[in-house]
């Protein structure tokens, strides 16, 4: 397994690498979701490049980029392990170099939820991967679904920016108990943490209630907020049944696909989760 920290170093390693080629974009720390899309990208390419970068550009000034978790010993361990073939991890000086101000923005996709309570997150998301996707050259690129809103704005820019790539969603990792897999996790107590499963069981009641006939976009809200409420350390910050093609709320009839998705702070700790329902992504 070949690493790679400048761009000039990447360019270089990149040429020996067999096409199709799979991209594999991550922050670090990983856990078994990043590498299930390791192994699926092992699976259908013939190379597998992984970038791993805490990305400052997509956290606001009050969030967790200082101490966002990271261990790029233990995350070059595993990934040699599995078999990957180039690791590119860039300094923020290098993606940001002095003088930098060229930003990528998607509109209305990017609107709502985590665009809604994260002001310039997704700029920096789309602007990030579009330097990656420049950069490697990849003919696919992996995505996990527990970020379902990102995959979603990044397929957006992919088509308007006519990037020649397929962007692959592969599904959310669930500890035993339900939790969404996330570096976060980490971040979470043992109290907070056997609390965190609310989300799933939020999810997972809506979704019954679907399954059983319900189809009133806000009965299935508050199906999930009930369950929240239950939750003494649950601290709710959206609850959402959109359309699965532009995020927008359903409103009346659950017509078409839709995204499930919430935000909620176990104690200090912001997670977010999602289930689709009549689709997917």
């Amino acid at each position: 397994m070949e690493t790679a920290i400048t761009l000039d170093e990447l360019r270089q390693a990149r040429k020996n690498l067999p096409a199709p080629l799979g991209l594999v974009p991550t922050m670090g720390y990983l856990h078994e979701g990043h590498l299930s899309l390791v192994r699926a990208a092992r699976r259908e390419c013939a190379s597998v490049v992984v970038s791993i970068f805490v990305n400052p550009t997509q956290f606001g000034p009050q969030e967790d980029f200082d101490r966002y978790p990271r261990d790029l010993p233990r995350d070059l361990a595993l990934l040699e392990a599995e078999g990957v073939d180039l690791v590119w991890t860039p300094t923020p000086q290098g993606m940001y170099p002095e003088g930098y101000q060229t930003w990528v923005t998607v509109e209305k996709v990017a609107a709502p939820l985590e665009g809604a309570m994260r002001p310039g997150h997704f700029r920096g998301v789309a602007t990030v991967v579009v330097k990656l996707f420049n950069a490697v050259q990849p003919d696919r690129a992996y995505f996990g679904q527990k970020d379902a809103q990102q995959a979603l704005v990044i397929r957006r820019l992919v088509a308007d920016l006519n990037f020649p790539l397929e962007v692959v969603v592969c599904p959310t990792v669930r500890e035993p108990d339900g939790l969404a897999m996330s570096s976060r996790n980490i971040y979470l107590n043992p109290q907070e943490r056997r609390a965190a499963t609310v989300l799933y069981c939020a999810l997972t009641a809506a979704q019954a209630a679907y399954q059983a006939g319900e189809r009133n976009a806000d009965r299935l809200r508050q199906a999930m907020e009930a369950v929240l409420a239950r939750e003494p350390l649950a601290r709710p910050q959206y609850v959402s049944c959109a359309r699965l093609d532009d995020l927008q709320e359903w409103q009346g009839e659950v017509s078409g696909p839709a995204l499930l998705s919430l935000a909620v702070f176990i104690g200090g700790t912001r997670l977010i989760d999602n289930l689709v329902l009549g689709g997917e992504l």
